[in-house]
């Protein structure tokens, strides 16, 4: 008996310290909100103000250094606040621009490392201490007229992800500044046999967004050791609000970084392309020496019954968005880099984390700034987590935040086939009981009355209220890419067949319903020698070969004429759901493997009065009737032209194998 009262003291007593609770709260949502906004640093005319939120501290120091790596404080400042309530707080005579600082708190007793906290804006090298800078003198030339491109509706969205080194790092990509910032503001680069690259490669290319892997400061590079090429895609964030050191020119001057990303978007915008940042609210790279932690220990993250952290995100731990001054910090975060940065859209990793008041608040924030700010996320999570279901922004909540859209993985895995099994086929692969995935990605994962909901991969019901907030794609940078994974699932193929998978691929993306979204180097049939998660492995694995441009011109062109097809031709791109149900009509094709619809009646005011799209994804021709209309050829065979390519009559067809098909007449 003695035994087991011991063993349920300590367990008390490890629940206890897990949790953190301390006096005199006895909860986490006991903890006083605050909603000002000089949290961090704020420098004034002739003073220079810190200030802490951290409630249950029982002492706070402020340490204030000359350098942003090593050497001692040059001032211990020991910080105060009026109540428990407040804030802790310091003032110091003069404009410290140049210095450096940290906080180091007391809890429980017990002197905790030191922090630069979470609201700071700047950093020295490797973000260990913040900086503090003049802001305003961070903006490029030109920055006060900088414009986000114009965007009539969220449908008409081109999303392009990349990644800053493989984008640029080559050496055949013939930029200077390769796997930095401001390689993508250098124009007239070229491959070595004479091929655009860089951002003129993006502009001929026509994509309207480049989502940006992490950009923020992560932290598995060092970034003393650049010379030694790390690399990361950075989903292990360190300091939210300030750019990644790596990406820079110069990581000790904290200044640098923060003015050549705005030199990037700024770049990106003269050329007419939005910027998508990725963001990372849902875990923190480290656990009990996080910044969250040394500033607000425990407050930020979910736990488990016996007191450790929940780990949704399978990265050792996931944040409490639902707590009052997490969710502030989440929307704060995301105004700043949309203020400061003119950021255009946010895309949040493990968003099925998160709750949905959190995410709502997040969309209604970017509303009051420009309500084109597009948001998306992965509707899903990595792992189990103890915040209900119903309360998260899951896939099948998105009816639940208007305004938000959602990856649509019925569509990438009924295309390619399971992201689970490399060997297993999809419907472009000749897989031919992956039809009603493919129609669900074709009508953006809304309500169709052909679509039995029944057959789709992963979802039994659609989950889209409107037809942008179904992000649909092939491939992105988790798992095999496009190229790897028909290789791995079609060993026998030969060149030819690949790329007549991949082009079919990609037409069922482009030409459906709802947001397309491209994984960069598709389109010159990029590689990553069949590693799944690349997310550490060398450049040699992730960096785009620029002589591809030339090897697969072909591939290029066609991924060119469909984007612009897409852009050029509104009926891919209704707005409404009713407008889909109306517009589009599935054929009964008697084939299993070939999925065929028309757009009709001018559909979303298109000058084609129909259109009629066909895939087959059998390897061998199949034959389907289609309306006896006298048809314009404007894809086939791998071809698209918009100006046409033959004409068709209607009635019965012979569809080539493993292609798709376009017609038109008015």
């Amino acid at each position: 008996m003695k035994t087991i009262i011991y063993w349920i003291l300590l367990s008390l007593i490890f629940i206890g310290s897990c949790h953190r609770k301390k006096m005199p709260y006895t909860d986490y949502s006991d903890y006083p909100s605050y909603w000002g906004d000089d949290l961090g640093v704020k420098v004034s005319d002739n003073e220079t103000n810190f200030a802490l939120w951290s409630p249950a501290a029982e002492e706070v120091e402020l340490r204030i250094y000359d350098n942003g790596e090593t050497g001692e404080p040059e001032q211990i400042i020991k910080m105060t606040r009026k109540s428990g309530k407040d804030p802790w707080r310091a003032t110091l005579k003069g404009q410290l621009y140049g210095k450096f600082y940290t906080f180091k708190i007391k809890e429980n007793g017990k002197w905790l490392a030191e922090t630069p906290g979470i609201w700071n804006k700047a950093v020295g090298v490797n973000g260990k201490r913040a900086a503090i800078i003049d802001m305003a003198a961070t903006n490029p030339e030109g920055w006060e007229n900088d414009q986000r491109p114009a965007l009539n509706s969220f449908n008409d969205i081109i999303l392009y992800e990349m990644h800053h080194r493989d984008f640029s790092i080559d050496s055949t990509s013939g930029i200077q500044n390769r796997g930095k910032f401001l390689a993508l503001t250098e124009e007239g680069t070229k491959s070595p046999l004479g091929e655009m690259t860089g951002i003129d490669h993006l502009k001929d290319l026509g994509v309207t967004h480049v989502h940006i892997l992490p950009s923020y400061d992560f932290g598995s590079i060092d970034e003393r050791k650049l010379d030694e090429n790390m690399y990361n895609w950075g989903y292990d964030p360190q300091n939210y609000n300030v750019p990644e050191g790596s990406y820079s020119t110069d990581p000790y001057t904290p200044e640098t970084r923060i003015r050549e990303m705005k030199k990037m978007i700024q770049s990106l915008h003269k050329n007419g392309i939005r910027v998508v940042m990725d963001v990372v609210y849902n875990h923190t790279y480290k656990n009990d020496e996080s910044n969250f932690s040394l500033t607000v220990p425990g407050y930020f993250y979910r736990h488990n019954p016996d007191g450790g952290y929940s780990d949704a995100a399978h990265c050792g731990n996931e944040t409490a968005s639902e707590r009052e001054m997490v969710r502030q910090y989440i929307v704060e975060s995301v105004k700043y880099w949309a203020k400061e940065f003119h950021v255009d859209g946010f895309r949040f990793d493990l968003m099925g984390i998160h709750d949905l008041e959190t995410m709502n608040q997040v969309r209604k924030a970017l509303d009051e700034i420009d309500p084109t700010i597009f948001i998306y996320g992965e509707g899903w999570t990595a792992g189990p987590s103890p915040y209900p279901e119903e309360k998260r922004a899951l896939k099948k909540n998105a009816a639940q935040m208007p305004g938000i859209a959602v990856f649509n993985d019925d569509i990438r895995d009924g295309i390619k086939g399971s992201f689970k099994d490399d060997a297993m086929r999809g419907f472009a692969t000749g897989d031919t009981a992956l039809d009603e995935s493919v129609k669900f990605g074709i009508v953006a994962a809304t309500f169709h009355p052909q679509i039995n909901y029944g057959k789709v991969n992963y979802s039994s019901a659609p989950y889209s209220v409107y037809p942008y907030q179904s992000i649909n794609y092939v491939s992105s940078h988790d798992d095999l890419n496009l190229v790897d994974k028909l290789r791995v699932s079609n060993p026998d193929a030969s060149q030819d067949d690949l790329l007549k998978y991949d082009k079919l691929a990609q037409t069922i993306v482009f030409t459906s319903q709802g947001v397309p979204f491209m994984f960069n180097g598709e389109e010159v049939f990029r590689s990553k020698k069949g590693i799944h998660n690349s997310f550490q492995s060398p450049d040699s694995i992730n960096k785009i070969d620029w002589t591809n441009k030339s090897i697969y011109k072909n591939l290029y062109t066609y991924y060119k004429a469909l984007i612009s097809l897409r852009k050029n031709h509104p009926a891919f791109r209704m707005q409404r759901t009713k407008d889909i149900q109306e517009k589009l009509h599935f054929l009964d094709t008697g084939q299993n493997g070939v999925v065929a619809y028309t757009l009709g009646d001018y559909a979303n005011g298109d000058l084609w009065k129909e259109i009629l799209v066909v895939f087959n994804g059998n390897k061998m021709d199949k034959q389907i009737e289609i309306p006896k209309e006298e048809w314009i050829i404007v894809g086939k065979d791998g071809k698209i032209d918009e100006d046409g390519i033959g004409k068709m009559s209607g009635g019965k067809i012979l569809v080539p194998g493993s292609s798709a098909l376009i017609l038109y007449h008015n």
